[in-house]
């Protein structure tokens, strides 16, 4: 996840540094180009390196979830299909699964367009645009690291879950309402506070989701985290481009932090069912 992160703050590094706003489009053709030919070869690069020497699999299974899978079970044609449906019978699971979604979704429609949304109030500031984005994710990376401790220190997973939700929802509100202020060190200041929270929650949602799915395994039920991020990000980037174009910054922020505020609801409704504590720890009791 933090790898993850480094390479989202790169992405919104470099392009301002390598497509440069010129009057001439057919220079910023040649620039977006480069950029292209660039990112092609690294990630040919990468490709290679992932064929000849990553593993299909540790020496050992990383977690008890894991461990349990390597079983076979003869009833099972498929223990995919038959992991897929236990969680989508699982209640808490599907309600995470709405607010993870929702949560992540802003992230990638705000990120999208940050770009956009500083240049109306800022013109001419590319290059702030991409260091407030890097801002966003290493803000985002200490809040990963800090909701960890936490976690580690007290496994209030639901309690942890919902706080840093609820500090989002409220960095968002006040990310909308100071982007016009004039200052653009204050734009700073907001999108890291809202980074903090907002791709800080991304490790606290997957753990949560370990917990309310144990044993099925972890790559399954955070594959389905990541799936439905997808699926929010592309609607609320949609959603939030069209209000941005013909309602402005205000009505198409407020609407994302509506979006969090519900987020925070449905995140409030799931019941802490944590089960692999409970596994670890029979006399645990959620």
């Amino acid at each position: 996840m933090t790898l993850q992160n480094l390479g989202i703050a790169v992405g919104f590094l470099v392009p301002p540094m390598l497509v440069e706003n010129h009057d001439d489009i057919s220079l910023i053709g040649d620039d977006l180009r480069l950029m292209f030919y660039i990112v092609a070869g690294f990630t040919t690069l990468l490709v290679v390196l992932v064929l000849f020497f990553f593993k299909a699999a540790p020496p050992t299974p990383p977690s008890a979830a894991q461990e349990a899978t390597k079983t076979p079970n003869p009833l099972q044609s498929s223990p995919f299909l038959h992991s897929i449906k236990r969680l989508m019978l699982n209640r808490n699971y599907v309600l995470l699964l709405i607010s993870y979604g929702m949560n992540v979704g802003v992230f990638y429609a705000i990120s999208t367009l940050l770009n956009q949304i500083v240049l109306t109030h800022y013109p001419g500031h590319e290059v702030d645009a991409g260091r407030i984005g890097v801002c966003i994710v290493f803000a985002g990376m200490l809040g990963s690291v800090a909701c960890g401790i936490v976690l580690d220190k007290t496994h209030r997973f639901k309690e942890t879950t919902l706080a840093v939700y609820v500090f989002t929802m409220i960095g968002m509100w006040i990310y909308t309402f100071t982007l016009s202020v004039g200052h653009i060190s204050v734009v700073y200041v907001t999108s890291s506070l809202l980074g903090f929270f907002m791709t800080g929650y991304l490790p606290v949602g997957f753990e949560f989701a370990a917990e309310l799915t144990y044993p099925e395994p972890e790559g399954t039920s955070t594959g389905l985290l990541n799936a439905a991020a997808q699926v929010f990000g592309i609607t609320f980037t949609m959603l939030y481009s069209e209000l941005l174009n013909t309602n402005g910054d205000i009505v198409a922020n407020v609407t994302m932090a509506v979006m969090l505020l519900v987020g925070s609801v449905v995140t409030a409704v799931i019941r802490s069912d944590l089960r692999r504590q409970a596994a670890q720890n029979p006399q645990h009791n959620p």
